[in-house]
């Protein structure tokens, strides 16, 4: 199944595509706590799933970083990409970019950026969902995967 598929069924299934929302409704905790430079980052402890957010986020970015780190906790459960970087020699540059895939999914709707009769820039739909705009490349429009970047 594609991030994409996977982020509609999430969204049908749960009525929202809040990741505050979703991360409760999956009974999963979110902790706010200073993590230096550290955004977020998600792990499990005794089958209890936690998303951890830097208590100094506000707004769209920490809405953001909600929605990457949910991605984690759908997309890689198991995986623990703190232990890897600091203990292996294994990438995780892979499972990052489909966390962001999984967030740019999630928090932007499709019809905001297929809409042809709409003059809103790429930018623009960046800053109104929250989302860094260098991410943007990431979204997939249609089944040919064809990416707003390219627009």
């Amino acid at each position: 199944m594609s991030i994409k598929q996977c982020v509609k069924q999430l969204v049908d299934k749960y009525g929202t595509n809040d990741p505050f929302e979703i991360a409760e409704k999956r009974n999963i905790l979110i902790m706010s706590e200073p993590l230096g430079n550290i955004l977020g980052y998600f792990n499990t402890s005794r089958r209890i799933q936690m998303i951890h957010l830097n208590n100094s986020l506000e707004g769209p970015l920490r809405r953001f970083v909600c929605a990457h780190e949910l991605g984690h906790s759908v997309l890689h459960p198991k995986l623990n990409t703190p232990f890897l970087r600091r203990n292996t020699l294994f990438s995780v540059d892979r499972v990052e970019r489909e966390a962001n895939s999984f967030a740019v999914e999630l928090l932007v709707p499709d019809e905001e950026v297929m809409d042809p009769y709409e003059s809103t820039t790429v930018r623009e739909v960046a800053a109104t969902y929250g989302v860094p705009y260098e991410l943007m490349r990431l979204k997939r429009l249609d089944t040919s995967g064809k990416a707003v970047g390219s627009m």
